[in-house]
Formats: C-alpha cells, sequence, structure tokens
C-alpha cells in the first residue's frame, strides 16, 4: 500500500492556460504539470482512487478552463489505470471531454461535437458494464454528466460557452 499523495488544494494551478496555435504562450506549463504528474504512481492496484489528487487536478483543471493541460494529467491516470477496467472507460469520456472543450475555445465547434459524441459513447459503454466497487467509475455522476453531454450536443450549434464541465454534473 502507497502513501496518500497530499490534496490537491496544496497542487498549484498552471501560470496559463495553453492553446495550440495561440501565439500569446507558444508552449504549456511542463514545469508545473510535472509535479502532479509525478504524484501518478506506475500502476493503480484494482481501481483509480476517486479522491485520488492527480485525478482531482485533473477534472479541477478542466472546469478551470486549463483543458490542454486537463487532457494531459487525466491522460497520465488514464494510463496508470488497470487495464480493461472501468476506471479506463471513465477516464477516457474525461479526456475526450476536455478535448472537446478545448476544441470549442479554439472555435472548432464540428470537431467538439464529435468529441462529445465519443465521449457519450464512452459513457454509455461504462452505464453497460454495471457498477459495484470503490473506484472513480462508481462515485462520478456518468448519467449525469451524459445527460448534461446529450443537452449540448442537442443544441444546432456549439459556442465557447458550451463546454462541459465536470463540476455541472454533480461532481464535488
Amino acid at each position: 500500500m502507497t502513501t496518500p499523495p497530499p490534496a490537491t488544494g496544496n497542487l498549484p494551478l498552471p501560470r496559463w492556460a495553453y492553446v495550440p496555435g495561440e501565439p500569446e504562450k507558444s508552449s504549456a506549463d511542463y514545469e508545473t504539470l510535472a509535479q502532479i504528474t509525478a504524484l501518478v504512481p506506475p500502476r493503480f492496484g484494482g481501481y483509480v482512487p476517486a479522491r485520488h489528487p492527480a485525478l482531482r487536478y485533473g477534472l479541477m483543471l478542466n472546469d478551470h478552463g486549463y483543458f490542454w493541460e486537463a487532457q494531459e494529467i487525466l491522460e497520465a491516470v488514464w494510463a496508470a489505470a488497470p487495464q480493461g477496467g472501468r476506471e479506463r472507460i471513465l477516464l477516457r469520456a474525461c479526456i475526450l471531454i476536455a478535448t472537446a472543450n478545448l476544441r470549442l475555445r479554439m472555435q472548432k465547434a464540428h470537431v467538439a461535437a464529435r468529441l462529445l459524441g465519443e465521449a457519450l459513447g464512452e459513457l454509455e459503454a461504462l452505464g453497460a458494464r454495471g457498477a459495484g466497487g470503490d473506484g472513480f467509475a462508481d462515485s462520478f455522476p456518468v448519467a449525469a454528466l451524459a445527460a448534461l453531454i446529450k443537452a449540448k450536443l442537442a443544441q444546432p450549434m456549439l459556442t465557447k460557452a458550451d463546454g462541459v464541465a465536470f463540476a455541472a454534473a454533480g461532481r464535488t
């Protein structure tokens, strides 16, 4: 058993939100991201704990507009998640959502809609696998997130303001 990492409240936010193609910041704040990815173990045993600091940080980054950074952190957690586990499915959906949000910021609504559709497919696949455990996928409001995405996709055209926040699905 490993010692739990520190709480997310002590983790620094990136100094800026990286958006590919924007000239203001030519690269991401890799220094800050490295501090967070260092918290991710090489492999999670059995499941990804819902309260793991890197996971919670990645979700928080998305909700605060750091979409590229969120996808980077969530991908690190995904890579350490057990193969074939429910958490990998939910993490993939979360990564797709963060990427869709980034595409909305870049004014690529059609790409964002496709990515949100893929995320919805992952969430539906997760729902079909049932529940019953102590991991991230067991405590996350998957149905509420799926409903939120469906409502976004029902709109005629997505805009920057249509990003999906995990907190909006009831995540605290």
